[in-house]
């Protein structure tokens, strides 16, 4: 029978298009994730491998794993997967497109009323019982309102328009910036976006062409009373140029649920006040997952069983992909 190891423990319902098939490897429970090494010493066993978006699967690994014949992102993004290079060897890669979007843009709206309100601040400002000492103290903590503030989304793609079609329910203006040029009113070239937005939501993938695309000059753009939301990728910002443009204030605030370098995060912005981080949960809501995994486990076990995979982010067959 197949192998097929995913590198967290999963609820069985979840793999149950497995079942049958392959004999499923789970990594640990209610920890890290399995650590490379681990999979490095099961790889020559392994026929597919279900992941997290965390595992780098590159030369090294498809030598260890003669046997391999898909990788399946429990993510959108694919910046981990060596695309070409596993074409090359005959190994199917696969992502989730949709399964995370909902959660996402949901998470992006609730970062930025949170940020633009002071939710969080404000919760532990009552836990600490200096509201009992203070007293009600109106204007000390009015925040930002969202109706008629321009909503500038970097990265218009399938999360990018359901946060603005979430954002317009808020009666915000939006405006974006895509890879490719719109024949569109609402969109901006980058640096015009970057001068217009009263609030700045980062949805691209991480690509050579995105990496620390928002940088010190980028920042330097932006008004200073905007806001700068991160539910895209760590690496697409050039955290230290944050950090700059927070304490100097060049910009109002950020929200940020990825980091550069991840799970570190820059000591700065542990000491700012006006940042909110979250611990990459953007697309993590119980439904989302679910689907994702299983979806996940659909395309593997249609590799496996010499079908075409559902969502497939490479071709190692061209006459399949014509």
């Amino acid at each position: 029978m197949y192998r097929v190891l995913i590198t967290n423990a999963v609820p069985a319902d979840a793999l149950e298009p497995l079942v049958g098939v392959a004999q499923v490897i789970q990594g640990p429970s209610g920890g890290p994730l399995m650590p490379r090494e681990a999979v490095l010493r099961l790889a020559p066993e392994l026929d597919g491998i279900i992941n997290q978006g965390e595992l780098i699967v590159d030369g090294q690994l498809l030598d260890a794993a003669p046997r391999l014949k898909i990788v399946a992102n429990v993510a959108t993004g694919v910046d981990n997967l060596d695309l070409d290079l596993m074409a090359r060897r005959g190994v199917w890669a696969t992502n989730v497109p949709d399964a995370f979007v909902a959660s996402t843009a949901d998470c992006t709206l609730a970062l930025i009323l949170n940020l633009l309100r002071m939710i969080t601040a404000g919760d532990h400002y009552v836990r600490s019982g200096k509201w009992r000492d203070d007293g009600f103290q109106p204007g000390n903590w009015d925040g930002t309102l969202l109706a008629d503030k321009t909503l500038g989304i970097i990265g218009y793609g399938r999360i990018g328009q359901a946060v603005a079609r979430r954002a317009r329910a808020f009666d915000m203006r939006v405006i974006y910036h895509n890879r490719t040029r719109a024949d569109d009113p609402a969109y901006r070239a980058l640096d015009d976006l970057l001068a217009e937005a009263d609030i700045v939501s980062l949805h691209t993938p991480l690509t050579a062409s995105t990496r620390h695309l928002i940088d010190a000059s980028r920042f330097a753009q932006m008004k200073s009373n905007a806001f700068f939301i991160n539910m895209a990728r760590g690496p697409v910002v050039r955290e230290e140029a944050l950090v700059d443009a927070l304490q100097t204030g060049k910009i109002a605030g950020a929200a940020l649920d990825v980091f550069e370098f991840e799970p570190e995060v820059h000591p700065a912005l542990l000491e700012l006040k006006n940042v909110l981080l979250t611990p990459h949960i953007g697309g993590g809501t119980r439904e989302s997952r679910r689907a994702a995994r299983h979806l996940c486990a659909e395309n593997v076990a249609a590799v496996l069983q010499a079908m075409l995979p559902i969502t497939p982010v490479n071709c190692p067959d061209s006459s399949a992909c014509d």
